[in-house]
Formats: structure tokens, sequence, C-alpha cells
């Protein structure tokens, strides 16, 4: 993982068309959201792929001005051949991470209500319901469920004293 680039740009609207045939965004507003500075694009890549229309495993995006204390996840995608690995979660933890640093304090977003897959990964990542807009995602008049996130600090504290032990299943004694 890492962050998007403009070389980026064509793999991502590869993949923004495919992954939202009919409400896919435009090259130009991706362009801008890759270079504006109030966003956070990143890409989830394998460098080591030979066929380049599998080399983007996915993207994600926040849209985070600075002092507003609000942010808005913008855009996630992840390719057909890489779901169900836990790269999508990745990615959210990763915009949430970031939401932080930039003193976000809730984070928005809309999912299509018929989309069971992204709302249940949002609310197992804290996001509660907080409206419906309906026919929003067109041509296909498919409601928008908004939801928000409080964003919760980061846990810090010292580390534990003493030693420890990895066990057997990778966890630490």
């Amino acid at each position: 993982m890492r962050r998007a680039k403009l070389h980026d740009l064509d793999a991502i609207m590869r993949l923004e068309r495919e992954t939202f045939v009919n409400d896919a965004w435009p090259e130009a507003a991706m362009r801008r959201e890759l270079e504006g500075p109030h966003g956070y694009y990143l890409v989830a890549v394998d460098e080591d792929e030979e066929d380049p229309e599998r080399r983007l495993l996915g993207y994600a995006g926040l849209l985070a001005p600075s002092g507003s204390g609000q942010g808005d996840i913008q855009t996630i995608a992840v390719a057909p051949f890489a779901r169900g690995i836990g790269l999508g979660r990745g990615l959210m933890h990763a915009l949430i991470t970031q939401a932080r640093r930039r003193h976000v304090a809730e984070l928005f977003l809309e999912v299509r209500a018929d989309n069971p897959i992204a709302r249940s990964l949002y609310e197992s990542l804290g996001f509660v319901e907080i409206g419906l807009r309906r026919g929003y995602y067109q041509p296909d008049n498919v409601d928008a469920i908004s939801m928000r996130l409080q964003v919760p600090a980061a846990v810090t504290g010292p580390a534990a004293s003493g030693t420890s032990s990895a066990t057997a299943d990778g966890g630490v004694a």
C-alpha cells in the first residue's frame, strides 16, 4: 500500500469503471482528487505482477480539508480477484489513521443501499447510519445510506513491562 500518484490514474480509472459501471467518476474529477491539497489517496499494488491489468489490487480516497475537523471517504474499490482477503478493511484503516493525523473528529461516507458487503464492513469499523439519500446513485436510481464515524483517538500508552514470549499461534504470552 502506498500513496497514489498521477501515474496510477489509468489503472485507477480502469478499476473505477469496472467496479462502478454506471456511476464511475469522470477521469478529470479523479485527477483533481489525486492532485488536490486536501485529498489522500492510496493504492494497493502488487509490484511483482507482470500483467498490468492485475497490478492494481485496490484504491481508496479521503477528503479532509485542514482544520475542518471533518472528512469524507470519497471512494474505495478492490479488484474482483483481490476481494475477500481483507484489503478493503486495510485501506479503510489506513484512511482512518490518516484522518486522525489530520485531526478529523468525524468521517462521513455514502454507500449504496444495495451493497450489503460494504455496509457490513463500514459498520464493523464503527460507522453508523445517519440518513438516506433517495435515488442518489444515478442512472440506477439506487438510494445512498449516509454514515458517520466518530474518529476514535489514537491508543497510546507505555509499552508493557517485563518480557514476553511469542506463542504458537503468533500471539504474545
